[in-house]
């Protein structure tokens, strides 16, 4: 649906991005994450006509970023960063003057607002003007106008920017049903927001893409081994060079009162770590695998150390078909 080759922006001596490759299939919820200034807005603005790549192109549902930009525009709804909304109109009129504008039917308009108000919650506030409303309110607002003429894509920068927890978790909800019919790019610098809404995600840094997987990929990739904790009722003083011995076994290490083990990522020892505990007497209270969190990928490949993750991943998507 989305397929971006090779886009590069600059600003006179100064690169925003270079070589941005990726593909967005019908039903992907994309995370875009970065540190900012990492060349986010910079590329969902290419990709929604806001400005021409110095180098590169983009396809949406098929047209060209430049030959066919109006096309392009028909398709997408966009949320920017900082929502310009006319701050003298009241919510409602501004809702239809925008599905006039994205071309939705003068019969069935005013059905059409009132379904997407209702899904945003701006239901609530419809007939205050919008100047008068909380950033959080307006927030709502610019989601409401990005999907009004029901768009097959969208792209939201920083969607939940200025939500309150509630708000939050009804926008991440909503996003999540719309994926379902909807080609939906969203950019955000919270971890935990791409964990719980996105199926894909790029991470990009300096303008550069440096990974494109799922959450869990890119979590595993980073992994070298896999880590079981485990707590005992009754762990005698040599416990951990006990468990050290069993085969498998690369390292141990005592964490707050648990122990920590380590084993190669093909070995899955938890049945035999629990064997062992239980045949020892040792009252085994809590075996769990330790997940690496898309966090602790993030910093690992934000930092600098990407070059296995990089190769990863570029194979990853070769084998996939995607770039």
């Amino acid at each position: 649906m989305v397929e971006v080759e090779q886009l590069t922006k600059k600003y006179g001596e100064v690169t925003a991005i270079k070589d941005v490759s990726f593909r967005v299939e019908r039903g992907d919820i994309l995370g875009f994450l970065g540190p900012n200034g990492a060349g986010k807005t910079t590329t969902m603005r290419i990709l929604t006509c806001f400005m021409a790549p110095t180098s590169g192109t983009a396809r949406v549902g098929g047209y060209d970023i430049f030959k066919d930009s109006l096309e392009v525009r028909r398709l997408i709804g966009y949320l920017p960063e900082g929502v310009p909304l006319y701050r003298d109109m009241a919510v409602r009129k501004y809702l239809l003057y925008c599905a006039a504008l994205r071309g939705v039917p003068r019969r069935g308009r005013e059905d059409r607002v009132d379904e997407v108000m209702a899904k945003t919650h701006v239901d609530e506030f419809a007939d205050k003007i919008i100047g008068k409303l909380s950033k959080g309110q307006r927030q709502r607002v610019g989601l409401a106008q990005a999907i009004v003429h029901d768009p097959p894509v969208l792209i939201l920068d920083e969607p939940t920017a200025s939500l309150d927890p509630a708000q939050t978790r009804e926008a991440r909800e909503l996003i999540r049903t719309l994926g379902k019919d909807h080609t939906i790019i969203l950019s955000t610098h919270i971890l935990a927001e791409v964990s719980m809404v996105c199926n894909r995600v790029i991470i990009i840094d300096g303008g550069e893409v440096k990974a494109v997987d799922t959450p869990d990929n890119l979590s595993r990739q980073i992994r070298q081994s896999d880590v079981i904790q485990l707590r005992f009722k009754r762990a005698p003083s040599d416990a951990a060079q006990q468990l050290r011995k069993l085969k498998g076994v690369q390292r141990v290490q005592q964490q707050d009162g648990a122990f920590m083990v380590e084993t190669s990522l093909d070995a899955d020892l938890r049945e035999e770590l629990a064997a062992f505990a239980v045949n020892k007497g040792w009252g085994l209270l809590e075996l769990r695998r330790m997940e690496l969190s898309l966090e602790d990928a993030f910093i690992e490949i934000t930092s600098g150390h990407v070059e296995r993750i990089v190769a990863a991943s570029s194979e990853a998507r070769q084998e996939g078909g995607t770039d």
